[in-house]
């Protein structure tokens, strides 16, 4: 075959024009900014003087708007809302307009709230198992809303969220996006806490329905607490929406530069997932000879607190987890929260005491309590001693933690709180 030069500097030309084609053609990063709630669904409101009634789905729908219009001056991005005005799209429909969309990134916008109004700051919650039951509370208050709508009801009735093979199907489906996710929210903590100087509650695992469904890295924002003055008033601000949005954006910039960055590097191996440690991870708060109760001030708000009593000392443990990158920002937000000398806790799951057993301690009293107490009445076999002067009541033999653990929820399901677990080891 013979090419004369005309030919060859066409064919040259045709080259070059379809390499443009396929560049232009490329697909965009694509990010899905959902707007939590909408609708008639209002999501956590409080009344405040300078606000009126402050509204979640507001305050979301002005953030996700503010983020949307930063990304779309960047031609490398493709933006796309699951509202962009007061409506209720349901969760599956969320989760299947980011699945459709072949989206690189899901991200769920909300608010905090609190029956108290200390709690404030920030958190970001990525996808997991929920096998520790970690911010349990705040799972249930997100996951009701998915009885408001009839497509939920059909898609989630199967789904329970304390039936071994749900969690063991939802850590297979979720586990190769859960490292991408952690690696987002901590871009996202990271920003609110240096930057906006916000104090930031760490990066978690939870089960979420508006997350658990995506087939991609996905994380729900919670922006702040409703519930808390100064942060309902940030929130409300147009500096703080704002302040947040470009947070968020500059979170997807580092995270885009940091998968592109690993793309680019071919010779070497794709970085394994995070795998469970062998071991739960609990943070020490503090030991100390006085009982506190979960709302008392001197836990700084955190939620979460496993109490253990050794001897005459309590000790407070926040969180629970068996992956490193969780225990680690669960050590964080500790020393974040004012327990500069926290230190995470290996404990073996199941393990059985080799002396002693624990029991869970019900009271300390001055007096005897009477007979027609609430405690007693509730609960049968509940053992007193007497010692120093004042009665301990204490429940139950158990053999390992996770016993007593399981005893304590139950019956504070009964009505019986504060309820500490009391080693004993003679």
């Amino acid at each position: 075959m013979i090419i004369n030069r005309f030919s060859l500097k066409k064919y040259f030309f045709l080259l070059l024009l379809l390499s443009f084609t396929f560049a232009g053609a490329q697909k965009k990063f694509t990010v899905v900014l959902d707007a939590g709630h909408g609708g008639s669904d209002f999501g956590a409101n409080r009344v405040y003087p300078e606000t009126g009634r402050l509204n979640e789905k507001d305050v979301t729908l002005a953030i996700v708007l503010k983020v949307g219009r930063m990304l779309e001056k960047n031609k490398d991005y493709k933006i796309i809302y699951t509202r962009k005005i007061d409506e209720y799209p349901s969760l599956l429909d969320r989760t299947n307009l980011a699945n459709r969309s072949k989206a690189d990134l899901f991200i769920s916008v909300h608010c905090n709230a609190s029956p108290r109004t200390a709690p404030y700051g920030t958190e970001t919650f990525v996808q997991g198992p929920d096998q520790n039951k970690t911010n349990l509370e705040v799972a249930k208050a997100e996951n009701d809303v998915i009885f408001l709508d009839e497509k939920d009801r059909e898609m989630f009735a199967s789904y329970d969220p304390k039936s071994p093979e749900s969690l063991i199907a939802l850590k297979i489906q979720q586990s190769k996006y859960l490292e991408s996710s952690l690696l987002f929210g901590s871009f996202v903590e990271e920003n609110f806490e240096k930057k906006d100087k916000r104090f930031s509650r760490g990066v978690k695992q939870q089960n979420l329905h508006v997350l658990r469904l995506n087939a991609m890295p996905s994380v729900l924002i919670e922006t702040g607490f409703i519930s808390n003055y100064d942060d309902a008033m940030y929130l409300a601000s147009e500096k703080g929406q704002n302040e947040i949005a470009e947070s968020i954006y500059n979170a997807i910039l580092s995270y885009k530069k940091a998968i592109d960055r690993n793309k680019s590097v071919a010779q070497e191996p794709a970085k394994p997932e995070e795998k469970p440690l062998k071991n739960d991870f609990r943070i020490l708060l503090m030991s100390s000879p006085m009982k506190y109760n979960s709302t008392d001030p001197a836990l700084k708000g955190l939620s979460d607190i496993v109490t253990i009593k050794e001897g005459t000392l309590y000790k407070y443990y926040y969180s629970v987890t068996n992956f490193a990158s969780v225990r680690d920002n669960n050590l964080r937000s500790a020393k974040d929260a004012g327990f500069q000398n926290s230190t995470s806790i290996s404990f073996v799951p199941d393990q059985k005491l080799g002396v002693g057993y624990y029991t869970l301690e019900l009271a300390v009293t001055e007096q005897k309590l009477s007979s027609n107490s609430p405690m007693l009445g509730t609960l049968k076999d509940v053992n007193r001693d007497k010692v120093a002067g004042k009665f301990y009541y204490t429940y139950g033999k158990f053999s390992t933690l996770e016993e007593a653990l399981k005893t304590q929820k139950e019956i504070e399901g009964k009505g019986v709180k504060n309820t500490v677990i009391q080693k004993v080891t003679k």
